[in-house]
């Protein structure tokens, strides 16, 4: 196992990195801006002794934080704020470091020792504390493998992988950063392989606190956003970037990044393109409804915590192993790592204060950038919430986003990929989009490792017959900003599960405007019916039952592949309640959030619900489309967001309320955002039951109870349950019903 070693983050001057194989020699340097760790003065023989006695340890000011190193183990440590009060004390650790964190900036702190000890004063910096283009113009990143330097001398992990020598530019360059490892030079990720097969320079960057950065890992705190900013700046910076200007781009975690990323607005960069992300870190993927997913959202964060170790990523032990020192420094600060899995533990309710700054819908209104997002409404690891924070994106008029039924990595489809590279071109690479040889190649690859189909073949050309880059753009920015494609999975008849869509629809808005919110309500004999009912009684009842709660839809193989064997079971009678519409007299095309509004008695004093929307066809099959989840106690809406189509609950802890006991309650459940055309002769199906059973990943901490736990659900006159569904008129569908099974991320089986 290497040692560690205190280093200083030390001043060069343009450092080369020659191979990608160069292991250790780092691309770092520093300005005079940066707030580097404080070393202790040597007093001078003789000289009078200061009135408190310069500590041994280091201490370095960052953003929001302060950090510390070589101080003896276990040493209690204050940090003193500039009037002189103690706002937090701690221990260092086995390695003799400390962080401090949520530290309120100020010019004049200082840390003291038990001894009597103490640092010289320090500086603890804002977000827009920001260096000057010489700091980052001062750094030489080149092609292959090495180090870049932040504004508080943390160094990060980057692989830059450049189209030819860096001489040979400037090329047009994106960025992918993340917590995953964009920067090993062994295995690129997807996004930026892609990137570099359509000619693209690619430079990845590792988050702090992951694979050989050095610092913690805590999920999207400041500095992580203020790193990302310090890396697009140091990187637009090299004389090989196009116009000194670069791109994001990446899926997943890589995708989310972008978001936080450009929400600081680094003035370089010029675009970013992020796919299948999150709006809302909690009540989208973490808490859906206030109710823990204990599947993927759980183990995801599990798994964060793992590569956060050191060593944590096969590719950086395997760096320490090969003696990389700078990889082997940037271990030290390693046991201050927070554990994530305490922090989702310590917030089990909404916290402003602690989610809104990880939820990128409530920034994104800052986002400035030209912005392509795409997404797959039953996304099986990050679900389909994203589209609620759409309309958020107001900083720019330049935001498309396209949406499609189907898994995570449905954006790497034909139709959603073409319009990535489309995007791409025209806002990085400057230059009319074309596809020539390197796009089938790429879907070659796409179609083995990912859909497991015999061909994808590539959608036609959009530009042909485009003379210039300026009506390229034109074209592009006089498209609508919202695509939807319907039926992915059944439009090539060939490939029955391959990611084409049968029809698309674009619209000027999301919510789509000509939306109609459309009211069908909870009938005797399990009808859903449009008309309001008339009688003064009528109730269902139903057995709370977890015992789907760890049931996943898939088994075995994967979510991603053209047929995926889903087990969508049928619950067990008295399990559940379901309601059936009539038979459709039309085609109905509905997309966006829905409602349903359940008046909710339970033998308990809360309850876990579930509500499962559902397409019930004239020859037997049932085609799942979407769920939606809510703890009863949980019902209190925000009412400056909530509308009659989609109820938005608070979360908060001083809103939570027991059911009362023997009186029904409006519990209204949203249901998360989802797009399908219905065909003439079918039938909606909304079914209520406890969670579980209708994801391929996501599994739920469900309430337990001793006993039986019946819940109860009224439509009467008075009491009118009802499901609000966002009907779009006016869309032509193809008239032939998707196979079963066909369509991505939707299982289907025998209706009963």
């Amino acid at each position: 196992m290497p040692t560690f070693r205190r280093v200083r983050a030390l001043p060069i001057t343009l450092a080369v990195l020659i191979l990608a194989s160069a292991c250790g020699s780092d691309g770092t340097s520093a300005d005079t801006d940066t707030n580097e760790p404080v070393e202790s003065p040597t007093p001078a023989p003789n000289a009078t002794p200061d009135p408190v006695p310069v500590a041994e340890f280091e201490v370095t000011g960052s953003v929001e934080q302060v950090y510390l190193v070589g101080a003896e183990p276990g040493t209690q440590l204050d940090l003193i704020d500039p009037d002189g009060a103690v706002v937090q004390t701690g221990e260092a650790d086995d390695n003799g470091t400390l962080i401090y964190r949520d530290v309120t900036a100020a010019a004049g702190y200082r840390v003291e020792a038990m001894n009597g000890t103490a640092s010289p004063p320090f500086d603890v910096k804002t977000p827009s504390d920001v260096p000057t283009a010489g700091f980052y113009a001062a750094q030489e990143i080149t092609n292959g493998y090495g180090y870049l330097e932040t504004r508080d001398g943390t160094l990060l992990a980057y692989n830059a992988m450049l189209p030819g020598p860096p001489e040979d530019g400037p090329y047009p360059t994106v960025v992918e950063y993340s917590g995953y490892d964009p920067a090993n030079p062994d295995a690129p990720q997807p996004s930026s392989l892609i990137a570099t097969v359509l000619g693209y320079a690619v430079v990845g960057v590792n988050m702090r606190g992951t694979g050989c950065s050095g610092g913690t890992f805590q999920f999207f705190e400041t500095l992580q956003t203020t790193d990302g900013y310090d890396a697009i700046e140091a990187i637009a910076a090299q004389p090989w970037v196009l116009d000194n200007e670069v791109g994001m781009v990446g899926l997943s975690y890589p995708g989310i990044s972008q978001l936080f990323v450009a929400w600081r607005q680094p003035p370089s960069l010029i675009s970013i393109a992020p796919l299948s992300v999150i709006s809302d870190t909690g009540r989208g993927t973490l808490r859906p409804g206030g109710i823990l997913n204990n599947g993927f959202a759980v183990s995801w964060s599990e798994d964060r915590r793992r590569d956060a170790m050191v060593g944590g990523q096969g590719w950086s032990q395997r760096r320490l192993d090969e003696g990389d020192q700078v990889c082997i420094d940037n271990m030290l600060l390693r046991g201050q790592t927070p554990d994530i899995l305490e922090v989702i533990d310590e917030n089990e309710f909404y916290v402003p204060a602690v989610a809104d700054p990880v939820s990128p819908d409530t920034f994104a209104h800052e986002i400035q950038v030209p912005t392509y997002l795409a997404g797959a409404w039953q996304d099986e690891q990050t679900g389909g919430y994203f589209a609620n924070m759409i309309d958020k994106f107001t900083g720019t008029d330049q935001a498309r986003f396209t949406m499609v039924n189907g898994a995570h990595t449905d954006q790497f489809g034909p139709e959603v990929f073409s319009r990535w590279m489309e995007f791409i071109d025209l806002y990085v690479g400057k230059k009319i989009p074309a596809r020539g040889g390197t796009v089938g190649l790429i879907l070659d690859v796409l179609q083995n490792d990912i859909f497991r189909v015999d061909a994808l073949p590539i959608p036609a050309e959009r530009y042909e017959g485009v003379t210039s880059y300026e009506e390229a753009l034109a074209q592009w920015e006089a498209e609508p900003p919202v695509r939807v494609l319907f039926d992915n999975g059944a439009g090539d008849p060939a490939a029955p599960g391959a990611p084409y869509p049968s029809f698309e629809a674009e619209f000027s808005a999301w919510p789509v405007p000509e939306m109609e919110p459309t009211a069908w309500y909870f009938g005797p004999d399990d009808t859903l019916t449009a008309g309001e009912p008339t009688s003064p009684d009528g109730a269902d009842s139903y057995l709370y039952d977890t015992s789907l709660s760890q049931k996943r839809t898939l088994e075995s193989g994967s979510p991603w592949e053209a047929l995926p064997p889903y087990q969508w079971v049928h619950r067990e009678d008295g399990t559940f309640l379901s309601y059936t519409s009539g038979r459709l007299d039309e085609d109905t095309v509905m997309a966006g959030s829905g409602s349903i509004d359940l008046w909710l008695t339970s033998d308990a004093s809360d309850t876990d619900v579930q509500v499962t929307l559902t397409e019930v066809r004239p020859d037997g099959v049932e085609y799942f489309i979407q769920s939606g989840w809510l703890r009863a106690s949980r019902r209190r809406l925000d009412e400056a967001v909530s509308t009659d189509i989609r109820p938005v609950a608070t979360h908060l802890e001083e809103d939570a309320e027991d059911l009362p006991a023997g009186e029904p309650s409006l519990v209204r459940v949203e249901l998360f955002p989802f797009a399908h055309a219905f065909r003439e002769g079918s039938q909606i199906r909304l079914y209520v039951e406890t969670p579980g059973g209708t994801r391929p990943e996501w599994r739920w901490q469900t309430l337990e109870f001793d006993g039986d736990v019946i819940n109860t659900v009224e439509r009467s006159a008075t009491r009118a349950s009802r499901v609000v569904l966002p009907v779009i008129p006016g869309i032509e569908i193809p008239t032939d019903f998707p196979p079963c099974p066909t369509l991505r991320g939707q299982p289907c089986r025998e209706a009963q």
